[in-house]
């Protein structure tokens, strides 16, 4: 099924809230162990900026009120201003969204946008365990960058971090 995407509102903040309490229970994807409200992620969304680091919302063709899943550019590490060539991308998607090429459709057009946001560096961090998360992005061309083995425990689900990253302009630093 094709995909779009837009600019994400703060009349999204509820479906970004949802999608991101979905991923709890499978302890696969979050580090959040309880399920979050709107009023949580306000600061993070306010901190988005279009022209540096947007957050998108998916969404089917003809439909781009009913939101499917996101994609954000966020600060790399602490966003100290030295870091600002790269950004840490996050894709959430639905459950019944997953595995439809939408994060695909999502990553595409984040790799493609990323030099107009001054970016040059792409980042994620991905629990090891979410093989399907690790094979998108390294059909991407994302590459291992490091792993921390242990350093989440997510009531005694323990998982490492993986990190993978590329440059935006096609190849791995």
């Amino acid at each position: 099924m094709p995909y779009s995407h837009r600019l994400a509102t703060r009349d999204d903040l509820p479906a970004i809230v949802d999608i991101c309490n979905a991923a709890i229970p499978a302890k696969t994807s979050t580090c959040d162990l309880e399920p979050i409200d709107v009023s949580a992620r306000v600061a993070w969304f306010d901190e988005s900026h279009p022209e540096r680091r947007p957050i998108w919302v998916g969404h089917e063709p003809g439909s781009p009120r009913t939101v499917t899943g996101y994609l954000s550019f966020d600060p790399f590490l602490n966003g100290r201003a030295g870091y600002d060539v790269t950004a840490d991308l996050a894709i959430y998607l639905y459950p019944d969204h997953r595995g439809r090429e939408q994060g695909h459709h999502l990553l595409d057009m984040a790799m493609a946008h990323a030099p107009k946001l001054g970016v040059r560096t792409l980042a994620a961090s991905i629990f090891a365990a979410n093989e399907a998360s690790i094979r998108l992005f390294r059909s991407h061309g994302f590459q291992q960058w490091g792993l921390l083995p242990g350093v989440a425990d997510l009531d005694g689900v323990v998982h490492d971090l993986v990190f993978v990253g590329r440059s935006a302009g096609g190849t791995a630093p």
